[in-house]
């Protein structure tokens, strides 16, 4: 049996272009959003129920957490003995192996895929980490050749492993992305602190073809910096998904040095302080074992106060 027509739960920014896509390269795809401008169905029941009979194929693109896990249990009742669920956000992978074995017990394969191409995918295609039974991730292939990016298959697409793998590979790329984010942020800064240089965008245009540093992690970093050389418009707080700690979190529990990634993911945390008291704290030891001076803080600032005790 070849698979022609899936399901989709999710139609966010990433799920409605994945919908394009698949029906681009031939699936028929039914949706189902709580938004009505968007889905195909009402609910469900009537998602499922729009799927052809045989081995009904769901795809969830929801948020990691309660919203999948909200959307699996229910499928969990409607679909039935030999059916399918492919989890496409970014769960942690043990939720996973939780969830296959819970729905193996009623017959109904579990595959999780990790999909990286955000808002870009519809055009070039999605990067595929995939982990699952064999005999299901083959029966899948048509809908991951849909989506994977055009060329070699290996080249955007994985059987990382077993349930748990893909979702496991996507959190490592997660954690190398943002390595690569911040040495980019923090090369942009030094750019633009030192007057010496006067074209901050075009040096870094500069770097996009023939140099080491090229990706399209960097070329994302110009466009953004065409569309506002300063940055001005964007505040420097800054977000984290969870995959940056779960990477971090797996590399203590098996003793694998992650300096970079550690770092990045700390920097996030700090952009989320209008005031850093750990900075605080290191000025005011600079000044006790060396009288460096300090700047004094403004009335406002939280903490603020004499270095010196009382008499």
């Amino acid at each position: 049996m070849v698979v022609s027509h899936i399901g989709l739960v999710g139609l966010g920014k990433m799920g409605n272009n994945m919908r394009e896509r698949l029906r681009h390269g031939g699936i028929e795809v039914t949706g189902y959003d709580p938004r009505p401008e968007v889905t195909d169905v009402p609910d469900l029941a009537a998602l499922v129920a729009a799927l052809p009979e045989g081995r009904r194929v769901v795809w969830v693109m929801v948020p990691a957490g309660e919203p999948t896990r909200g959307v699996v249990t229910e499928l969990g009742g409607l679909l039935s003995e030999g059916d399918i669920i492919v989890e496409g956000g970014n769960s942690h992978y043990p939720e996973d192996q939780e969830r296959a074995a819970e729905l193996a017990g009623k017959g109904i394969g579990y595959v999780d895929v990790g999909v990286s191409g955000g808002v870009w995918g519809l055009e070039n295609g999605y990067g595929l980490m995939v982990g699952g039974d064999p005999e299901l991730v083959d029966h899948l292939m048509p809908v991951f050749d849909a989506l994977r990016p055009d060329g070699p298959r290996e080249e955007g697409f994985v059987h990382a492993g077993s349930v748990g793998a893909g979702h496991f590979a996507k959190m490592v790329h997660n954690g190398i992305e943002y390595g690569l984010m911040q040495a980019y942020a923090e090369g942009y800064e030094l750019l633009a602190a030192k007057d010496i240089v006067t074209d901050v965008r075009g040096t870094m245009k500069a770097w996009t073809r023939g140099t080491v540093v090229r990706s399209w992690l960097l070329d994302l970093m110009v466009r953004a910096l065409e569309e506002d050389p300063r940055l001005a418009a964007i505040d420097d707080w800054v977000d984290d998904s969870g995959e940056g700690r779960w990477t971090v979190d797996e590399a203590i529990d098996l003793a694998v040095p992650l300096p970079v990634i550690s770092a990045a993911l700390f920097a996030r945390f700090a952009s989320r302080q209008e005031e850093s008291p750990a900075m605080k704290a290191v000025a005011a030891l600079r000044q006790q074992f060396g009288g460096h001076a300090v700047k004094p803080a403004g009335p406002a600032s939280p903490g603020a106060g004499p270095l010196e005790p009382p008499a």
